[in-house]
């Protein structure tokens, strides 16, 4: 393949991306808003509940105890106080004791107590309420309660050590980039198959083989310079920066496969952008999964952007080397390797 010629239909291709203002734009206002999103979101995840607490005096211990676990007691002075506070949304959980809370203990009197609860609490966190309360009565009093509890951590225990949210959103930020680039270009493809471009570039010395290398190096050169440069801006290549860009190269190779399948199978821009929006939407679903975990179960596997997410996801935040995400690095390159040979496939057909 010429050199020149390579180069001339990479730069073709390119005046025309940033010709077309619309792509031009969100692709300018995409790296900017993710960026910004991400910086300013919180650095830090806040692992102390606050609860508001009505009772006569407690023992002073109490109190540090409680706080050394992760809970902070607002103790209001009276009911209405509390009330207040729960439906204002300043707390999310109000408990009241009765006044003559100590003396029942040592009676050994049955004690009451009656707990708020915000709106804004899923159902089913309440549950865990009165079994809290019936905890501290067994501290406060220092009587065992007759049961006997086990606990078992599932998975990676992160008490202390949670990840905030903005970079649980660095791979979802990262397929939206990926993604965007992947309408430009199948917008692209599209309207040189139906306008004749294409068919008039391979009358010239351009063979077939040149002309898809030249769409490939421009789709996977925009793909993956401006989702290395998010990353960059973001701090997310400050560990294992060869790993990440490694990881970021397969996804843009995988994604511009797509293009090239969308673009063969679009009549206009509308079309591929309703192409690339359905795909966005199915492949954005295992950044989702990172967010929410425990939201979808092993089927998700199957989308081939799981693996571009796992593997951001556990090199940026669990600083993961390349033998962990060894099997999400082969499943990108079989990815990229099969979308890209179909969507030549596809698209040399459309060209005959």
């Amino acid at each position: 393949m010429n050199p020149r010629i390579l180069s001339t239909i990479v730069i073709k291709d390119l005046k025309l991306f940033f010709k077309n203002r619309f792509f031009a734009l969100i692709t300018v206002l995409g790296l900017v808003a993710y960026a910004g999103i991400y910086l300013l979101m919180p650095r830090e995840v806040d692992e102390m509940l606050e609860i508001g607490l009505v009772a006569p005096t407690l023992p002073s211990t109490f109190a540090d105890q409680l706080r050394d676990e992760g809970l902070i007691l607002q103790v209001k002075d009276s009911e209405d106080a509390l009330i207040e506070s729960v439906s204002t949304g300043e707390l999310l959980v109000g408990i009241v004791l009765p006044d003559n809370f100590l003396p029942m203990l040592m009676s050994g009197e049955k004690v009451r107590a009656h707990i708020f609860f915000s709106a804004e609490l899923p159902e089913e966190m309440r549950d865990i309420y009165p079994l809290l309360v019936e905890e501290w009565i067994s501290m406060i009093s220092r009587q065992s309660l007759a049961i006997e509890v086990t606990t078992e951590v599932l998975g990676p225990d992160m008490a202390g050590e949670q990840i905030p949210t903005r970079d649980r959103m660095l791979p979802l930020f990262a397929v939206f980039i990926l993604m965007m680039e992947t309408m430009g270009l199948a917008s692209l493809i599209s309207s040189e198959v139906v306008g004749g471009t294409l068919h008039a570039l391979l009358v010239t010395p351009l063979r077939v083989e040149g002309l898809f290398l030249g769409k490939g190096i421009t789709g996977v050169g925009l793909a993956f310079s401006e989702t290395a440069l998010f990353m960059a801006v973001t701090g997310g290549l400050s560990h294992q920066p060869l790993l990440i860009l490694t990881v970021l190269l397969l996804g843009a190779a995988m994604v511009t496969g797509i293009a090239f399948l969308a673009g063969a199978f679009s009549k206009d821009m509308m079309s591929a952008m309703a192409w690339g929006i359905l795909t966005l939407l199915l492949l954005a679903i295992p950044s989702f999964n990172v967010l929410l975990p425990g939201l979808t179960s092993d089927w998700i596997q199957v989308i081939p952007s799981f693996y571009l997410v796992d593997a951001v996801h556990r090199a940026v935040n669990f600083e993961a080397g390349w033998a962990e995400v060894g099997g999400d690095l082969l499943a990108l390159l079989a990815f990229a390797g099969a979308f890209l040979t179909l969507g030549i496939g596809v698209l040399r057909r459309r060209l005959r």
